[in-house]
């Protein structure tokens, strides 16, 4: 099954992409993709304090299919594409450690649709923040690659 196959099937609509008012939601250079951060939208709070860490993971995944949308604007397929690197911000409580696996919520879809050994497995960074704009509680960017 093709990637854009897989987001059909959990139910991912990749042209329903909302866009970004004053950003490009992605900028291609050569073969890399560079993505705008997407915010989970939908969710808002710190984790640890107004939120679970399973509400977190559910963000993260809203952030996740935000970016893949952001992508298929520029490329009009995934079956073309490798995650190559993930940055997560959670807009954490003082005393959350947990951040790692708010992030996982991203990856494990970017996994679900590319594979966790193949075109999926990549390199990531989940970091705590003070706050995130507008009190979302996840923001996400990643680099991806077209691979020819």
């Amino acid at each position: 099954m093709t990637p854009d196959e897989k987001a059909k099937e959990l139910g991912i609509d990749l042209s329903a992409y909302p866009g970004l008012s004053n950003l490009a939601p992605a900028s291609r250079s050569g073969n890399i993709i560079y993505t705008s951060g997407h915010v989970s939208t939908g969710y808002k709070g710190k984790l640890g304090q107004d939120m679970t860490t399973e509400q977190g993971q559910e963000a993260a995944r809203v952030c996740a299919i935000q970016l893949l949308q952001a992508v298929y604007t520029l490329t009009g397929t995934l079956n073309n594409i490798r995650c190559v690197k993930v940055l997560g911000a959670v807009n954490s409580a003082p005393d959350f450690t947990e951040q790692h696996l708010v992030i996982n919520g991203a990856s494990q879809l970017f996994w679900d649709i590319f594979g966790k050994e193949g075109r999926g497995y990549h390199a990531r960074s989940a970091l705590g923040f003070a706050s995130l704009p507008i009190g979302f509680a996840v923001e996400i960017e990643a680099i991806f690659e077209v691979v020819e």
